[in-house]
């Protein structure tokens, strides 16, 4: 009888000590994956600190013509990025050099100029190959004009009605607000290709033929054939908005379209759910007979 009793209480030992490893283990992966997300966390907060600019990689003289191998990419703090600092060269290339950049310096818009092309003033000649310059009547030029210029780059966005289903099945009518494209170039506004001088700038004195035919301002933009095409559509279903850009900043985001379901998660976001620690328990039982009951009795350490 002393035996068999000493067999069962080995045999629960070994059992228990089994669970007791399977568990520490799996406290260890959560411990792992804890550590993991904070690693993560940590990297995308250095990350959001940070901005890739470009900078010269040799001494560039003044009056030099913008080509891809005199620059370099380099990741800078954020409190160190320049004014105007460059970080695409999409946006510069062709452009002139005013003054000379020295080597290891961030390449600064105001250190570049445009070069005006053959066309000249001629708005088939602005137009970049592969492009199509189509002009829009934009309803928010009330607040853009004297600010948008032949030059800039804009988002587009499109005010459209859109059909969704509701909580009970039927489809209902909303507007929405759909980015269409970002960072397009606008090659004119109004009758103004930028190329006469600074005295045609857009201003509020400038002739009443630049408008649309509701008043508003008519914004030559370039586009894809394509996206010309969508451009069109939505004119005749909706309304358009721009939306500046910074000079430096050519970087395309993934934008979700904007309606009362997105606004709505946007000021009231769902909170996360608490991860509830995992108490691991380390004491080792072994189960006593008495009569007809059982019960677990830890064994002291």
């Amino acid at each position: 009888m002393a035996i068999e009793k000493q067999k069962l209480i080995l045999i629960t030992g070994v059992v228990l000590g089994i669970m007791a490893i399977a568990m520490t283990k799996v406290y260890l992966d959560q411990q792992q994956q804890v550590v993991q997300e904070k690693a993560k966390a940590a990297i995308a907060n250095i990350q959001s600190n940070q901005t890739a600019v470009l900078v010269a990689k040799k001494d560039i003289q003044q009056g030099a013509v913008v080509e891809g191998e005199m620059f370099e990419s380099s990741i800078v703090p954020n409190k160190f990025v320049q004014p105007q600092a460059v970080t695409s060269l999409d946006r510069i290339s062709g452009m002139v050099t005013v003054a000379p950049i020295s080597k290891g310096e961030q390449i600064s818009l105001s250190k570049l100029t445009s070069v005006k092309q053959a066309g000249g003033g001629n708005l088939a000649g602005l137009t970049p190959v592969g492009k199509r310059a189509i002009s829009i009547a934009v309803d928010n030029m009330a607040t853009l004009a004297g600010m948008v210029n032949p030059g800039d780059y804009v988002d587009v966005l499109a005010i459209v009605q859109i059909s969704v289903p509701d909580r009970e099945g039927r489809v209902i009518s909303q507007i929405a607000v759909v980015p269409l494209f970002q960072n397009i170039l606008v090659l004119a506004v109004g009758q103004n290709t930028g190329t006469s001088g600074p005295t045609s700038r857009y201003a509020e004195n400038a002739p009443a033929s630049s408008g649309g035919s509701n008043g508003s301002t008519l914004i030559t933009l370039a586009l894809g054939p394509q996206e010309a095409n969508l451009v069109a559509f939505v004119q005749e279903q909706g309304k358009l908005r721009l939306a500046m850009r910074s000079p430096a900043d050519a970087k395309i985001e993934p934008i979700t379209p904007a309606s009362w379901e997105s606004f709505f998660q946007y000021i009231m976001p769902p909170q996360p759910e608490q991860v509830q620690p995992v108490v691991v328990d380390t004491n080792e039982y072994i189960e006593v007979v008495r009569g007809l009951s059982k019960e677990r009795v830890a064994l002291s350490k």
